[in-house]
């Protein structure tokens, strides 16, 4: 397969795979969805809580932690198939709330272990916590609250791509967000078009 051919096929399954997980990012913020119907054959995912420091929150003026807790998600077959590398997907929570209630509301990783087993390929989902002392860090490049906006788009990256087996490339790599997380999604996926191959 050529190179354009595989950037290509990488992307069209990045856009497959966003459409498919939309659910997630379209549940409301501030309260519990209905937890959602087994799926036959669905296999456990394993969730990991990691903490990712990020130099561009460093000495902002709110006294926001640049130790940012990060909840990833890792395919079924992630530890037993040590040869593979896996797409990533990173999912950017909304105002006032944090990646942790976020994923609960959610239902992570009820869904996502759904969602495989409906088709879904295999890939990898990183969930930053980007909430502050007021709340939301509308993921800007702030003195205030902190450089949100490169804690995503690169020292959150740089350290996932160092821990995991990723496609450490932007045709392997998406952004999606909720509310502020969208807006984020948006603003920064335009902003760091060589970071992302798709936004959702």
């Amino acid at each position: 397969m050529t190179r354009m051919a595989l950037r290509f096929s990488q992307s069209r399954w990045l856009l497959a795979a966003g459409l498919a997980l939309a659910p997630l990012a379209a549940a409301p913020a501030q309260m519990a969805t209905q937890s959602p119907a087994t799926v036959p054959g669905a296999k456990p995912v394993t969730v990991e809580r990691i903490k990712v420091h990020s130099a561009a929150i460093e000495g902002n003026l709110e006294g926001n932690s640049a130790d940012r807790d990060v909840i990833v998600v890792l395919p079924p077959d992630y530890a037993r198939n040590k040869a593979r590398r896996y797409p990533v997907v990173y999912a950017l929570h909304g105002y006032s709330i944090g990646a942790d209630q976020w994923t609960k509301e959610i239902h992570v990783p009820a869904s996502v272990e759904g969602a495989f087993a409906r088709g879904v390929p295999p890939m990898i989902l990183v969930f930053p916590d980007s909430k502050t002392m007021h709340n939301g860090s509308m993921y800007s490049s702030s003195q205030t609250v902190g450089d949100f906006e490169r804690f995503i788009s690169h020292d959150l990256i740089a350290a996932i791509d160092a821990r995991y087996r990723t496609i450490p490339r932007r045709e392997a790599r998406g952004l999606a967000g909720h509310s502020m997380g969208g807006y984020g999604t948006a603003r920064i996926g335009m902003k760091h078009a060589d970071m992302y191959g798709a936004i959702y």
